[in-house]
């Protein structure tokens, strides 16, 4: 369920369908066939019976063109999105979610930025009434799951991989959107990236400070942030971005969003802590000058943990923009999924109430 906070609106609650599409070697692992939703679509009719007038879809790159757009095969969108239009739910539209492209392309392509423009101009061309796109669903996540951890395609485990999917993700997300207003220019970015809080024992606050810096790097590329006098350009450089690149990526990639979408899980937020022999041996890892284990903050520091109001005051004060949470989900009793629902929703009211003016 998600939460817009707009200062001319009020909230409203919207929804949004798990759509992930990622890539493992040469295999794809699609959720909307995982789930069931790609042969249900009276799970649509359900969802207008909730009364919500926004979702999160997906017309994914992967699923409408895996073998090129003049061999697109558009019949599920059209029938989806033609469903979703007599419904009266508007939809925001995801294009590539944890996702790296077809087979000819990869996080990693130079060309990746255009071909995914070409796709998205395709989009724009045949469902002109669409207002609002997420091209890319959370890149610095994607980024760190592709380029930096190896679980996803290209499977990359090193700084600079990572760095270099996150900076061409950002491109595609520009280009797309460049792409996207020449057909419709009042089209709007819903930005979504996962955001949590990093805590940390004493001794590795240092560790703390860089990771609660680093969480806003999309967002900082996207809002043109990111100069030679930003805390994250020596980093990037640091992990094999040449001056030059970097340069030259950051001038070409304004787009800030419309709307900033937070995805926020209970477990978003993490603790590191040096006493490795109090966690089993999964969770440790280190930066290379201290080793720590890293786990669900939720699970050790309960009491200190700030909780979803003061980060969404963090984004509403770092950007001034209009604000969703795009997901909020919980994987627990429906209780539990209820509870923390109600607190989102508790948060993003009184955020309205005292500081969106």
């Amino acid at each position: 369920m998600i939460f817009a906070v707009n200062p001319k609106y009020p909230v409203e609650i919207w929804a949004g369908v798990e759509c992930t599409v990622n890539r493992v070697g040469d295999e794809y692992f699609d959720q909307l066939e995982r789930n069931g939703h790609t042969t249900r679509l009276n799970d649509l009719e359900l969802f207008a019976q909730l009364g919500i007038k926004k979702i999160r879809y997906p017309v994914l790159w992967e699923r409408v063109a895996p073998n090129g757009l003049k061999n697109a095969d558009w019949s599920w969108t059209d029938e989806r999105l033609t469903k979703l239009k007599e419904l009266g739910i508007e939809p925001i539209v995801g294009l590539v979610h944890h996702g790296s492209g077809p087979r000819d392309t990869s996080l990693i392509d130079p060309e990746f930025p255009q071909k995914l423009a070409e796709f998205a101009r395709a989009v724009a061309k045949r469902y002109p009434w669409i207002r609002y796109y997420t091209p890319i669903n959370e890149p610095l996540t994607t980024a760190r799951f592709s380029g930096m951890y190896g679980h996803w395609y290209p499977h990359g485990r090193d700084n600079v991989t990572f760095a270099r999917a996150l900076l061409v993700e950002c491109r595609a997300i520009a280009f797309s959107m460049q792409a996207i207003r020449e057909i419709n220019p009042h089209a709007q970015l819903v930005q979504t990236e996962d955001l949590g809080k990093t805590y940390t024992t004493a001794k590795l606050a240092y560790q703390a400070e860089f990771e609660n810096e680093r969480r806003w790097l999309s967002f900082d590329l996207l809002c043109g942030r990111i100069t030679p006098t930003h805390s994250m350009w020596g980093y990037l450089l640091y992990c094999g971005i040449s001056e030059t690149e970097l340069k030259e990526v950051c001038q070409n990639i304004y787009c800030p969003a419309d709307i900033i979408g937070i995805n926020h899980y209970l477990t978003s937020d993490r603790f590191l802590d040096e006493h490795l022999e109090n966690y089993p041996t999964w969770t440790h890892g280190g930066n290379g000058w201290d080793k720590y284990a890293d786990v669900e903050a939720v699970r050790v520091c309960t009491d200190s943990v700030a909780g979803v109001y003061t980060l969404l005051q963090e984004v509403w004060e770092r950007y001034n923009l209009p604000m969703a949470v795009t997901e909020i989900h919980l994987s627990c009793t429906r209780e539990e999924q209820l509870r923390w629902l109600y607190e989102a929703w508790n948060a993003m009211e009184l955020l309205q109430k005292c500081f969106v003016v």
